[in-house]
């Protein structure tokens, strides 16, 4: 199984340069207007390369991606994004994880449980369409019968174990989400983005830590450093007892921040997949 010890850095800078790293070795010279030149034994672009492009010198940007003690300005790093082509989410990320870079002795904090509002739980019991709570760790909080109903065996696992990437992160879930692993990677890229903006949160270095442990392939896509903001996606799931489901899920924050937000599945109208929602909760009994 995997090393856990190489999940998640403890080092801020660590991360930083791993991520810059891995999306230098990714980009072709032709991808940014390069002659890749004959003689070639890296994958993606040089150092070097990247530096010209970006206009900071090459010393300066191999320090970084040696996770040195460098401070880069918010210049620099808008010039690296340009340079590596980043996309908006790739940008904030950046920042996020330089952010922390330059301030890695942040003394330990408390932290409080997430906890569900009784105003949300209310909110919850009167909507019609599958909805969770999700932590911002992807840990399920709360759910209305609907989306009980999609979780299925999953809501009776005790509460730590209630977490979306563990509900898809096996083999076997293949048959009930066609797109699993596209699910899966897409979860990853969300729960790095959390992360980076509070690495140190107890519960996502234990989180990160037993996935990385328990799945080979939770390990091999962190590595990739890949973001996602979580904000809507789309679920494709074989239920038990109405077939197949083709769903949007769109994440809206709980006021507090930062805080759980409400995933809330839906169907467009008069399409199969609503009909086969209005069945499930038919056989629910709920309206």
């Amino acid at each position: 199984m995997t090393d856990s010890s190489h999940a998640m850095s403890d080092d801020p800078r660590r991360e930083l340069a791993d991520f810059l790293r891995t999306r230098r070795t990714r980009l072709r010279p032709e991808d940014v207007g390069l002659e890749p030149g004959p003689r070639r034994r890296v994958a993606g672009l040089r150092r070097e390369e990247l530096a010209l492009l970006a206009g900071v010198s090459s010393d300066y940007y191999q320090r970084m991606e040696q996770g040195r003690d460098v401070r880069p300005s918010e210049q620099v790093l808008d010039a690296l994004a340009r340079a590596l082509n980043f996309s908006a989410e790739e940008s904030r990320h950046l920042h996020s994880l330089a952010a922390a870079a330059r301030n890695p002795a942040r003394p330990p904090r408390a932290y409080e449980p997430e906890a569900v509002p009784d105003t949300t739980l209310r909110l919850l019991r009167t909507m019609t369409s599958p909805a969770l709570v999700v932590g911002r760790f992807l840990d399920v909080l709360a759910w209305n019968p609907l989306g009980g109903a999609l979780l299925g065996e999953f809501t009776r696992q005790p509460q730590r174990e209630r977490n979306l990437l563990a509900l898809f992160l096996h083999p076997q879930a293949d048959r009930t989400c066609p797109n699993r692993a596209a699910t899966v990677a897409e979860l990853i890229g969300m729960l790095r983005t959390q992360v980076a903006a509070d690495p140190g949160h107890p519960r996502a270095v234990e989180l990160v830590g037993e996935l990385a442990v328990r799945s080979d392939e939770f390990a091999a896509l962190w590595a990739l450093h890949d973001v996602e903001e979580p904000t809507r996606g789309q679920m494709r799931l074989n239920h038990p007892q109405v077939g197949e489901l083709n769903l949007d899920w769109d994440a809206y924050p709980i006021p507090g921040n930062p805080g759980p937000a409400l995933m809330v599945c839906t169907a467009a109208e008069g399409s199969p997949d609503a009909e086969r929602l209005q069945r499930l909760a038919g056989l629910l009994g709920t309206p």
